[in-house]
């Protein structure tokens, strides 16, 4: 129960990236029942590779705890963390991911490979995966579908532009 109630909050950042026209990912990072920072990606916005919305909400947590070390805290995810994010958590020394959709191109919690919890680093990580998963594949895909009907819009308007100054 504990674990939808967070990842609710999580979806309520990823909505807030898509209303910026941003991949609608979203991130909370919990110490003691209490959410201590929220983000969602950025990327495009800030034009910076690592502005992910677990990247940002690390950054956020250490700033609040002054601590690079979040050992006791729980990370809730919408979708499963790449590489980079899979790294940064286990940097960070956060002990428990809870995300909702897998990531099937990227995902480094199960996926494609298992960063977190592979046992030749010096900190593993426990991972709860599918939590709200329905609701965080959807959102991802009406983002994906939105995007593609834009872009095909886009490219008829510039199409018929194009014959109407062929034809004038």
């Amino acid at each position: 129960m504990k674990d939808q109630f967070f990842m609710e909050r999580a979806l309520e950042e990823a909505q807030k990236a898509a209303v910026l026209g941003e991949v609608p990912i979203g991130a909370v990072l919990v110490y003691e029942d209490e959410v201590i920072a929220a983000a969602f990606n950025l990327r495009e916005k800030l034009q910076t590779t690592s502005s992910h919305a677990e990247m940002l909400v690390i950054d956020k947590a250490n700033e609040i705890v002054g601590s690079w070390r979040l050992e006791k805290c729980t990370l809730y995810v919408t979708l499963e963390p790449c590489p980079m994010c899979a790294g940064a958590i286990l940097q960070a020394r956060i002990p428990r991911v809870v995300y909702g959709a897998r990531d099937s191109k990227a995902g480094c919690a199960g996926s494609i490979v298992n960063l977190l919890q592979d046992d030749r680093f010096n900190h593993q990580v426990e991972v709860a995966a599918g939590v709200l998963e329905a609701e965080s594949s959807e959102l991802l895909t009406t983002f994906f579908k939105q995007l593609r009907q834009k872009k095909k819009e886009k490219k008829q308007t510039k199409l018929a532009s194009e014959e109407d100054t062929n034809n004038g």
